[in-house]
């Protein structure tokens, strides 16, 4: 099977499609209506050509989709908003009228650095701060596997305790038709309901599994940084010395890490690749849920409107904002 240039990301209501030109948001709304937007996309790694080798371009497209993916949540929030402001409207008997107005680039800037910082202090530094109660400091390997340990166990009980709520269950079903409308997609079928419904909800070119890859490769690297450390200074790295070292080499970690990704993609046929992606498609089993035929068309309508779909088998209402 082949792994072609797409991806995406579920968001309220709703699914973000990602090709090589184009990014394509669709929202279902209470009137059943699909809502879409859509807007040329180029990386930045694929207009320069030094930006494109790489780990540089893993680098680059991790901060990319970071921003991309807030910035979608938000548009999908957005709509959400209106939505339940329109139906109060109507309930009271007034005229909804929408203001015009788009989430600032300051509160997108804002909201990306508060979950970065977020991130980093549950899953970066909190790991570290553990671990180093155990008095294992000195000992670089036994210490970023525990660190490592904390670290995904951090990982996999927040998603699992996020995946009760019913909110998230809604955004893990459309993540489900996501991955099976791709898997659909990659397989040279044609994108309906029916035939996306055959696919499973499991991908192993997932975010979920890069974040995984992430926590893991990391456990390496910062053990041979620790080593290097200690036999350039004779000493182990303190706390904040060991999260500044660990967080300045966090790009090269992320960078790796979707070089890894995009390789398990390729050769998802080879048998040991099946094995190391594993424990990856083991959390999709909660970040992903079995999506409503209805959900599966708002994946459709995204992914055919990103690759620039003319034609499509949908019969369902849709207007491009």
């Amino acid at each position: 099977m082949p792994d072609l240039a797409v991806g995406g990301q579920a968001v309220i209501e709703g699914v973000m499609m990602r090709s090589d030109d184009r990014i394509a948001t669709a929202v279902r709304i209470p009137s059943g209506e699909i809502l879409v937007k859509s807007e040329n996309y180029k990386s930045v790694s694929s207009r320069h050509k030094l930006l494109g080798i790489p780990i540089i371009r893993g680098i680059i497209t991790f901060f990319e989709m970071l921003v991309i993916g807030i910035r979608t949540l938000n548009f999908s929030a957005d709509i959400a908003v209106r939505e339940i402001e329109r139906e109060k409207a109507e309930a009271e008997g007034k005229q909804y009228i929408h203001p015009e107005k788009a989430t600032s680039s300051l509160v997108l800037i804002g909201t990306a650095v508060f979950a970065v910082g977020l991130g980093i202090l549950v899953f970066f530094f909190i790991p570290l701060a553990i671990s180093s109660l155990f008095g294992i400091e000195k000992n670089a390997v036994s210490f970023n596997i525990l660190a490592g340990f904390i670290r995904v166990t951090l990982f996999v009980g927040y998603v699992w305790a996020i995946s009760h709520f019913p909110e998230f269950k809604k955004v893990f079903q459309y993540h489900g038709a996501e991955h099976k409308s791709i898997f659909a997609y990659e397989s040279g079928e044609e994108l309906t309901p029916d035939n996306v419904q055959r696919y499973p909800r499991l991908h192993p070119r997932c975010g979920t599994s890069f974040i995984l890859i992430v926590a893991l490769f990391a456990i390496l690297i910062y053990a041979i940084s620790d080593t290097i450390f200690y036999f350039v200074t004779g000493d182990a790295p303190g706390l904040l010395q060991r999260f500044g070292l660990h967080f300045s080499l966090l790009p090269l970690v992320a960078g790796a890490s979707y070089e890894l990704l995009k390789l398990s993609g390729r050769t998802r046929d080879n048998a040991i690749t099946r094995i190391l992606i594993k424990p990856g498609l083991w959390i999709q089993r909660i970040t992903t849920k079995e999506p409503s035929p209805s959900q599966m068309e708002v994946a459709i309508v995204a992914l055919e409107t990103a690759l620039g779909m003319t034609e499509s088998k949908l019969s369902v209402k849709k207007t491009c904002l």
